[in-house]
């Protein structure tokens, strides 16, 4: 594996390697795996929709998906991916729903590519804060501290949320120091 890797758009090909990359890890249960297939074909099926009509948002912008998807590439081979989305009723707060990384493609830097592209783009659109919900089972442990690198600290924790033992970790991180918009 070469370290040449670069992010960008997924394409509706890319769908059966996005399976292919969430099962591998080996972490996720085969009903978290058709949801992570869902939410592509729910982004993309947006995407398409909103390219198509032309529409606009209020403020002259092209519509976003409620999921937003990003590629890691090595070449022209997908070695990871990227959700992420606006949290809905919040002032500019972004939840990242998913990533995940080929276990051939780990430590290599598709990850970080990841992450710093997503927080690119929500430093640009001037977001506030990135909440990410997790496990806390110990094969989720490298996940956790890839978070944590990343300057992602933990800031809630519900017990048992997912089964028996099995609580809900919840971490954020500040983007930027933006100002809030104006009320009028």
């Amino acid at each position: 594996m070469t370290a040449t890797i670069h992010v960008g758009p997924l394409q509706p090909r890319h769908r059966s390697r996005i399976e292919e990359i969430v099962r591998a890890t080996g972490v996720f249960s085969k009903d978290e795996i058709g949801v992570a297939v869902e939410l592509f074909d729910e982004a993309l099926g947006s995407r398409l929709s909103a390219l198509g009509g032309n529409e606009l948002t209020a403020d002259g912008r092209e519509p976003r998906a409620d999921y937003e998807f990003i590629g890691a590439f090595d070449g022209d081979e997908l070695i990871g991916y990227v959700c992420f989305g606006a949290t809905p009723s919040t002032d500019r707060t972004y939840d990242l729903y998913w990533i995940a990384v080929h276990p051939d493609a780990q430590g290599a830097g598709a990850g970080a590519a990841l992450m710093s592209e997503v927080e690119r783009l929500l430093w640009e659109r001037r977001a506030r804060l990135v909440i990410i919900e997790t496990s806390s089972r110990d094969d989720y442990a490298p996940t956790r501290r890839f978070y944590h690198k990343r300057g992602y600290q933990e800031t809630a924790r519900l017990r048992d949320f997912y089964a028996p033992g099995d609580d809900r970790v919840v971490l954020t991180k500040r983007v930027g120091v933006h100002q809030p918009p104006p009320y009028e």
